[in-house]
């Protein structure tokens, strides 16, 4: 089927306590499993292309191949733009087919990022596309971060009242002690502090980073606003991980497609349980979708054309 948009779909999973998964795809078997897993689950679901595989297969390239998977699945698919970088980028993105964008302005300061999100919120809306935005910080395991570092930069419930109000943004990921790239499941996410968000902001919440956080941590996020969880280090362990496997027990064979097919059921399985853990499987309800096709992108903003 067409490609859908998130609005609708993260108003659902909001609305039922449950969560839509969004995977990181960076070639096409992830591609494939993360598709695969969402038709036998029966689950809608949100593909991911990130920094990472922009610089690595190109936008279109990237766009491409998420499109050409969800033409052929009778399954909602989203495809979303993860921690876009700047306006510009969001345009492109608008004007490749994404049908949700983000914005991260989380390390910029805070007027700056109200003011950037609020520009990629107005074009995003005239063409019909919802739009993700960050405020706190979701740290990097890489840059050896301590505790107190990921505890200053949470989410300030006040600050985020005022973000959603000021930007209009359909979406927030916000920093409630998860840290991007760990390959450990050993955080627990501060749940009093998403209480306080969930209390007084009514769009669903992002949780980002999730492939660090204890599974327990993330089912009871789901019950207080997290509406959108994003996996991208599991998927990568468990592709690699597979491909090491399948090179050691043959490795004789030359032909790569051979490997990467183990590969991709070791992505497809990892989704697979996500989805079940979020609660997203058996979700479809069949109606309710907005395909972005039929919106019209010929609109110009800043001298470029989305």
């Amino acid at each position: 089927m067409p490609l859908v948009t998130s609005q609708e779909m993260l108003r659902a999973a909001l609305e039922g306590r449950y969560a839509v998964g969004a995977f990181n795809a960076n070639n096409m078997e992830q591609v494939q499993g993360i598709v695969d897993a969402a038709v036998e689950e029966r689950s809608p679901v949100i593909l991911q292309v990130s920094q990472g595989a922009i610089r690595y297969a190109g936008l279109d390239f990237a766009a491409a191949m998420v499109k050409s998977a969800a033409a052929e699945a009778d399954v909602p698919v989203v495809l979303h733009l993860d921690h876009g970088t700047d306006f510009d980028q969001n345009v492109r993105c608008l004007r490749a087919g994404f049908t949700s964008l983000m914005f991260d302005g989380s390390k910029k300061p805070f007027e700056e990022n109200i003011a950037t999100t609020a520009r990629v919120v107005h074009i995003a809306h005239v063409c019909g596309i919802p739009v993700e935005a960050e405020l706190g910080c979701v740290l990097q395991s890489t840059d050896g971060v301590t505790e107190a570092e990921v505890c200053d930069a949470m989410t300030q419930p006040g600050e985020a009242k005022e973000f959603v109000e000021r930007t209009g943004c359909d979406s927030l990921a916000v920093a409630i002690g998860s840290v991007h790239a760990m390959r450990e499941a050993e955080a627990e996410l501060n749940i009093e502090l998403l209480k306080e968000i969930r209390q007084i902001i009514d769009i669903p919440l992002v949780l980002h980073g999730s492939s660090g956080v204890k599974e327990s941590s993330e089912v009871e996020a789901i019950q207080h606003g997290i509406a959108k969880i994003n996996v991208a280090t599991m998927l990568n362990q468990a592709f690699t991980v597979a491909l090491h496997k399948a090179i050691a027990a043959d490795p004789e064979n030359v032909d790569p497609r051979k490997f990467l097919l183990h590969s991709r059921e070791a992505v497809k399985e990892v989704v697979r349980h996500k989805m079940r853990l979020f609660g997203s499987s058996g979700k479809i309800t069949g109606s309710g979708y907005v395909s972005p096709t039929k919106v019209e992108r010929s609109v110009k903003i800043g001298g470029l054309e989305a």
